[in-house]
């Protein structure tokens, strides 16, 4: 097996790309049922892409760029991803109530790695190999923890043989396709 080592080499944070309205930025109450989930994991999801034919025709920086920009305009519609959890003390009727802050919105997490895994590496065992966890930037954290991680983090990740872009999130199913436009050729699988 290759290196199992995932180095960072950037992150920041990605906020909606136009202003949130007014009534955006009314906090959003959960219902008793969706409280319950605080107690689960995130759930992870990961993609893996070919590596381009040919360097010539790929720009790292230039697709990275792109996907910034993407899931910038993304969060314009799904804001509460960029956004955090909070918790009120009420004294009438003496309660404590937890909601989605989009005032407390520093944005989504957006991470550049390199690991030397390879294809095999992921998808040769009959179950997941110990290397996956370490594509995932909130492996093991718990909903609850919305209030001090961020709702989704997104890794992408160049290894020795696979790019593959990584999504940790909150209530977040499936890629809009506003995301997933410049990630659309060269699919090989999705990682669950």
């Amino acid at each position: 097996m290759s290196s199992t080592l995932v180095n960072l080499i950037s992150e920041c944070f990605i906020k909606p790309l136009d202003e949130l309205s007014p009534l955006a930025k009314q906090p959003i109450h959960f219902t008793p049922f969706e409280l319950a989930w605080l107690n689960f994991k995130y759930s992870q999801r990961g993609l893996l892409f070919r590596k381009p034919p040919s360097p010539d025709c790929f720009s790292i920086t230039t697709f990275l760029n792109h996907l910034q920009h993407s899931l910038s305009a993304t969060l314009t519609h799904f804001y509460p991803l960029a956004a955090r959890f909070a918790t009120r003390k009420q004294e009438n009727p003496p309660s404590y109530v937890i909601y989605l802050d989009p005032e407390n919105s520093p944005g989504a997490k957006f991470i550049y790695a390199k690991a030397g895994a390879t294809v095999s590496d992921v998808l040769d065992p009959p179950d997941v190999p110990i290397l996956v966890h370490s594509f995932f930037d909130l492996n093991n954290a718990i909903c609850y923890d919305g209030h001090t991680l961020p709702l989704l983090s997104i890794q992408v990740q160049k290894e020795g043989k696979i790019t593959k872009l990584l999504v940790d999130q909150e209530g977040f199913q499936h890629p809009p396709a506003s995301l997933e436009g410049p990630l659309s050729t060269g699919r090989v699988c999705m990682l669950c």
